[in-house]
């Protein structure tokens, strides 16, 4: 009789990850293309056309940096509370919210020079979104809340609250009716910096300082103690709620940022859909980068690259937006599967009357 035998892997040498690591992406490469070629398109024309979308000119690469800003930011946010196991799936939320501030800044003050604007646009919608986890932390400190159902529903209020105001009172009265937040003025948006919005830099500076925040600060060291064991940290005596609150504050404060750019950068003004996603996939890139910073970022790159060039065989190819998405999915699917046998060793156990006999299979 065959049984499957689930065991945890005690230690893993940099030469079996890899090689899981590697595995996984074939693996997935192959399923993608045998998938496609039941949809009846030629998989090495549109794997091609991929990386040819998303890197095949200046004006695609600016596109696919453009896409990987948010998503890294967000990701380093979610980073911070995922490290102390805090599930904290209200970035988006967190977005529109941190969107919502910097808007009011740059729809009511006036006169003041661009940096300075941009400044108050970029520490209001870090106060806003760190405000905005800041509720679910301290329920979850004082009452022991489940912070993944709270930070969802959260998402929510968040984007409803943000709408009403773009059907409402922010609504642009020279729109003719037309539901949208008036445009900012010149003041109010990012400059480019070789071709691209400034977002670029400040996604760079944030993963610098997240990595040193998580490496080198007392906090930090705190924040990894505290995801490790409760018990350990309040045996250590840390003050676990007000390491939470500060951690979500932190994380919040991040996805805020995000908000800022997109409403600065991209769309130049308010949108209930400012968020594009991000906060939900940005789940996945930081558990795929496995809550490293620096790693964080070239995951968030070539994640971009996947949504840009998916993007481009819709056009170049006529393919639809369906199986791009089933692509990207099955490329997912493999390569955070690997993580499970990264953890966990597979092996078939074979039983008799009168000797086990295991083998690896994994």
């Amino acid at each position: 009789m065959n049984l499957l035998k689930i065991t945890k892997r005690d230690n893993l040498n940099k030469k079996q990850e890899i090689i899981i690591r590697t595995l996984a992406i074939l693996l997935s490469i192959v399923c993608a293309g045998l998938i496609l070629v039941i949809f009846g398109l030629n998989p090495v024309n549109v794997f091609k056309a991929i990386v040819e979308g998303a890197l095949g000119t200046d004006l695609r690469i600016k596109q696919t940096i453009i896409k990987a800003v948010p998503l890294v930011i967000t990701s380093l946010g979610i980073l911070v509370a995922f490290k102390m196991r805090f599930w904290n799936i209200g970035g988006e939320g967190q977005i529109v919210i941190g969107a919502m501030a910097a808007a009011f800044i740059a729809l009511n003050i006036d006169g003041v020079p661009k940096p300075v604007m941009l400044l108050l646009m970029a520490v209001a919608a870090m106060i806003a979104g760190g405000l905005w986890a800041f509720i679910p932390a301290i329920f979850k400190a004082k009452m022991g809340t489940n912070e993944t159902i709270f930070t969802l529903m959260m998402n929510y209020i968040g984007i409803k609250f943000v709408t009403y105001l773009q059907y409402g009172p922010w609504m642009d009265p020279n729109a003719n009716g037309f539901p949208k937040v008036a445009p900012f003025s010149e003041s109010a948006l990012l400059p480019s910096v070789l071709g691209v919005h400034a977002g670029w830099i400040i996604a760079v500076l944030c993963t610098i300082l997240i990595f040193f925040l998580m490496k080198y600060t007392k906090l930090g060291y705190e924040i990894n103690v505290v995801g490790e064991s409760y018990e350990t940290a309040r045996y250590a005596g840390m003050n676990i709620n007000k390491i939470i609150i500060v951690t979500m504050m932190i994380s919040g404060g991040l996805c805020g940022l995000v908000g800022m750019i997109q409403a600065s950068a991209i769309e130049k003004t308010l949108v209930a859909g400012i968020s594009g996603g991000y906060g939900f996939t940005a789940i996945i890139t930081a558990w795929l980068a496995r809550l490293n910073a620096v790693a964080t970022l070239f995951v968030c790159v070539i994640f971009a690259m996947l949504i840009q060039g998916g993007a481009y065989i819709q056009l170049a190819m006529n393919v639809p937006s369906a199986v791009a998405s089933v692509v990207q999915g099955t490329i997912l699917f493999f390569v955070l599967g690997s993580e499970f046998f990264l953890q966990y060793k597979v092996s078939i156990a074979h039983k008799s009357s009168n000797k086990h006999a295991e083998k690896e299979v994994a």
